[in-house]
């Protein structure tokens, strides 16, 4: 079949030449509509699609952005165990200290013990905060997660040990996934 036959139905109608911007006489339906429904005339408009990241602002947080979130919740779980331990160990010294089997714990200093427990009890309600921010905060808390992930791969470099290895992934993909695009897209949206 070709444009010239009259039996072919995807051919230009008798009487118009094939081609472009070929419109109907006024009054007349478009080609392949009933009367009354051509487009815009009666059928309903498809929703506008929502980029989730980069067309504009997301309205749900991204998954990086959440997986940055469940790690400051283990971070936070983290930090309470290390605190029990840190304050059972300094209590275990302290009372030990005393008894004469124990004698090489009599130099020990307990104050550096109690120190790091209110370290990584200072530690586990800053990350505490930021995970319970995550939902409404801003630019500023975006920034401050990022610190908290790069401060705590660097801190956990040093006591290179299991619970130091588990810190240093965790901060470095806090520092990652809060700092990527899709971090800024949801931290800098806009609040209503």
């Amino acid at each position: 079949m070709s444009f010239g036959d009259p039996n072919n139905p995807y051919g230009a109608p008798q009487g118009q030449q094939p081609g472009y911007g070929n419109q109907p006489p006024q009054g007349q339906p478009g080609y392949g509509y009933p009367q009354g429904q051509q487009p815009g005339y009666g059928y309903p408009s498809a929703p506008p699609v929502q980029q989730p990241y980069g067309g504009g602002a997301p309205t749900t947080m991204p998954g990086t952005v959440s997986a940055a979130r469940v790690m400051l919740w283990v971070i936070v779980g983290l930090q309470v165990i290390g605190t029990a331990l840190f304050a059972f160990s300094a209590v275990a010294v302290d009372q030990a200290k005393d008894d004469p089997a124990f004698e090489e714990l009599a130099d020990y200093p307990t104050g550096a013990l109690w120190g790091i427990a209110v370290l990584a009890l200072v530690w586990g309600v800053w990350a505490t905060f930021l995970a319970a921010k995550f939902k409404s905060g801003g630019n500023g808390l975006r920034v401050t997660a990022l610190v908290f992930g790069i401060l705590t791969a660097v801190v956990a470099v040093y006591p290179f040990t299991v619970f130091g290895i588990i810190h240093l992934v965790l901060g470095i993909l806090i520092a990652v996934f809060v700092g990527n695009s899709n971090g800024a897209a949801w931290f800098k949206r806009p609040r209503y």
